[in-house]
């Protein structure tokens, strides 16, 4: 799996355990974490905004198709290995992570706050961390022409 945090400083540990999450997952094939422009802080609080970008793993499978209505003859389809709805499934099964607050076809969100209280102070920050997961689509690459019009699926 690649992994590029090159762009992210390193802040959040709900986005740190999600990163952890993702990387247990053979469908993923590569992770790229950001820093979000939203993130600031405060002096009562700080709020954390990451952006989890992932590509899925991609499947080739063979399906007959038929030719001038006549004509048979096999195709060669990719279609991605999991899809958001997959993950957010997915990463709603383990206890840590929980179900996303907001999903749909192209976005997971995920709003954790948490109470701060550092040690020989008496009042403490509030820690809100948002992380949305984009999914990044692979380039699409044309099948050969000649595994087009075979008359008999590839072995």
């Amino acid at each position: 799996m690649n992994v590029d945090t090159s762009k992210w400083s390193g802040e959040g540990a709900f986005t740190q355990l999600v990163v952890e999450h993702l990387q247990k997952f053979d469908e993923v094939v590569s992770l790229r974490v950001e820093d979000a422009p939203a993130s600031r802080s405060e002096a009562d609080y700080n709020f954390v905004s990451n952006e989890i970008y992932v590509t899925f793993a991609t499947r080739q499978r063979t399906e007959r198709v038929r030719r001038f209505g006549f004509l048979p003859g096999w195709r060669i389809v990719e279609e991605q290995a999991m899809t958001i709805a997959g993950l957010d499934a997915a990463l709603a099964a383990n206890p840590d992570i929980g179900a996303s607050d907001y999903a749909d076809d192209a976005m997971l969100q995920y709003l954790r706050t948490e109470r701060i209280i550092p040690p020989y102070q008496t009042r403490g920050y509030k820690l809100v961390e948002l992380v949305r997961i984009y999914q990044l689509t692979a380039p699409q690459t044309a099948p050969a022409r000649s595994e087009e019009s075979q008359a008999h699926p590839p072995r």
